[in-house]
């Protein structure tokens, strides 16, 4: 860390040259207009701001943050997400064992007295505790070294926290908790000794059964979208809880969130009604997606599904429903003769539970992307192949 871009002028140089459009390969490439400070490192500061502008606007919006390489800010939290993170917490301490640039530690500061930020990569740990000055966090405490040997000193924490790195020395970029860093599974009845609560977050990509036979005393799984793509799978664990694990999902939007909650045991007994296309086509979000709660949404918000394994549901009454919601204009039998002559020649294409492509049937139709007509290419309950012409409603 070269607190020579701390000072005032550099700083004011950052700033400006961050606001306007600027070639970094360039910069890189001319000699720096500060002493001390390589064209290199002015890059990395004003590449770091720019690239947290939407991500996380309180640090772009504070003077004196200093960036880490680009990697470590594509890891991080983006602060929607560790806000949400926040709220599911709350004590006396908690401990982060990989902290990293420390978003999460910034938002679990205002709902925890004291927060414990370890880190392995000793720049990184620095740059971290510089912000937190800056953030004027004070009750956070870095920590640099082995977050397991910092741990096991530890006599007791209300809460661990981890986000284990997902990159592998040799195995590349990995999802399994198993081959993660720290180990999760492993140190799992270390961490028990230490706190009964535990927070986890992993890759989106972690396949839910697999995560819950990986750990233990799984209380609820969190599945996090933000705009309708999922960013994070949270896992609460509860030493002392045996009962059965909820399910909650939430998609975080400009304009209103969407959650949905269901029991996991739910899900393959509860019973839903089949129908063909009616008044209204509904979409789920892509955190039940994700979910795998495509019973349980169609039993608790009393719509039809189209299909067993089309995920797609219908109603006569128009429902505030969490994901895209359609008004049904036509159906069509999936023929090609009868395709070519509905005419639409421009039309935002969905595909479910049906046997070809996206692409495929724009080329075949000859069909542009976009504009106010949706097409849904999907199976129904008879089993036959149908095209559902919609037009999307305001949620």
């Amino acid at each position: 860390m070269n607190s020579n871009l701390l000072h005032k002028k550099v700083q004011e140089y950052i700033f400006e040259k961050s606001n306007t459009t600027i070639d970094l390969s360039k910069l890189i490439l001319s000699k720096s207009p500060f002493e001390n400070i390589s064209s290199k490192e002015l890059a990395q500061q004003i590449s770091g701001r720019l690239k947290v502008k939407q991500k996380l606007p309180t640090w772009h919006t504070q003077s004196g943050i200093y960036y880490p390489p680009n990697l470590n800010l594509e890891q991080t939290s983006s602060e929607v997400t560790a806000l949400y993170k926040s709220k599911l917490i709350s004590g006396e301490t908690l401990i982060d064992l990989t902290g990293g640039f420390g978003i999460d530690d910034y938002f679990f500061s205002k709902t925890c007295n004291k927060v414990i930020h370890c880190e392995l990569n000793s720049e990184l740990s620095e740059i971290a505790s510089h912000n937190f000055k800056i953030l004027k966090s004070n009750n956070i405490t870095p920590v640099f070294g082995d977050s397991i040997d910092i741990l096991k000193k530890l006599e007791q924490t209300d809460w661990i926290y981890i986000d284990p790195s997902r990159r592998h020395d040799h195995k590349g970029k990995v999802f399994f908790l198993e081959d993660c860093l720290p180990n999760v599974p492993a140190n799992l009845d270390l961490f028990f000794t230490k706190s009964t609560s535990i927070l986890i977050k992993t890759s989106p990509l972690l396949d839910l059964r697999a995560g819950i036979n990986s750990l233990q005393h799984v209380k609820e799984i969190h599945i996090v979208a933000v705009q309708n793509e999922v960013k994070e799978l949270l896992w609460v664990l509860d030493k002392n809880f045996n009962g059965d694990i909820i399910i909650k999902t939430i998609n975080i939007r400009k304009k209103g969130n969407q959650e949905f909650s269901f029991l996991l045991k739910d899900e393959s007994n509860v019973s839903v009604s089949y129908s063909l296309p009616k008044k209204y086509l509904y979409e789920p979000n892509a955190a039940i997606l994700k979910s795998g709660g495509f019973l349980s949404v169609a039993n608790k918000l009393n719509v039809d599904k189209l299909h067993l394994h089309s995920h797609l549901y219908t109603s006569d009454q128009k429902f505030d429903f969490p994901g895209r919601n359609f008004e049904i204009l036509s159906v069509y039998a999936y023929q090609k003769k009868i395709i070519s002559k509905i005419g639409i020649k421009k039309a935002n294409i969905t595909t479910r539970n049906f046997p070809e492509s996206v692409t495929s049937l724009r080329k075949k139709y000859k069909i542009k992307d976009g504009g106010e007509d949706y097409l849904f290419f999907t199976t129904n309950n008879e089993q036959k192949k149908i095209v559902i012409h919609c037009r999307k409603l305001l949620s």
